[in-house]
């Protein structure tokens, strides 16, 4: 019996490709590629395409993650999503996913990076919720390529913030420029 898991890949962009990389190093085998082209309107996630699919990994757009990510669900496939921009969404996604009994793990970066920056950045709003004399601002760098602005860790970031107590406005901003990889910052600042 085989202990390598099958991968389908729902979006093949810059992050699907990495995922293909590195996909065999830990154990996974890329068995289908979808992408703008053969997956349009939904149109390649089937039963016959997802036979023998254990886990798709959505890294598509915005504009599709939601019917992809029900789609799967429908035919009891388990799924990744790193896609951002798409939260409006998430309840009926949930629900679909809840209604077919798979699962679901989504993060709008899955870094361990950017989750210690999460966790001191909650632990910093915290600490300055009742401390009105500071301001506070989220701000971001990426490439142009990037579809979406602010980008999902941001926002992430934000929400983070909210849920520790901090009630103030958070001025929120975002470039988009050349290639760069992709920078958050999140600050406060008093007259003190």
């Amino acid at each position: 019996m085989s202990t390598t898991k099958t991968l389908a890949l729902v979006g093949y962009g810059k992050m699907g490709q990495l995922i293909e990389q590195l996909a065999p190093q830990h154990g996974f085998d890329v068995r289908l590629r979808l992408d703008e082209y053969n997956n349009a309107g939904g149109g390649g996630i089937t039963a016959s395409a997802f036979s023998e699919i254990d886990v798709g990994i959505e890294f598509s757009t915005p504009a599709t993650a939601p019917e992809n990510l029900s789609r799967l669900a429908s035919m009891g496939v388990q799924a990744v999503a790193g896609t951002t921009g798409w939260l409006e969404h998430l309840p009926e996604v949930t629900e679909a996913v809840n209604r077919a009994g798979t699962g679901l793990v989504w993060s709008p970066n899955f870094s361990v990076g950017v989750a210690v920056f999460r966790k001191i950045t909650g632990l910093a709003a915290e600490l300055l919720r009742d401390e009105t004399a500071y301001g506070a601002w989220a701000w971001e760098i990426h490439h142009d390529a990037k579809k979406d602005a602010p980008s999902g860790t941001l926002l992430h970031l934000v929400e983070t913030m909210k849920q520790q107590g901090y009630s103030r406005n958070i001025d929120v901003s975002s470039n988009r420029a050349g290639k760069h990889p992709g920078t958050h910052e999140i600050g406060f600042d008093s007259a003190a």
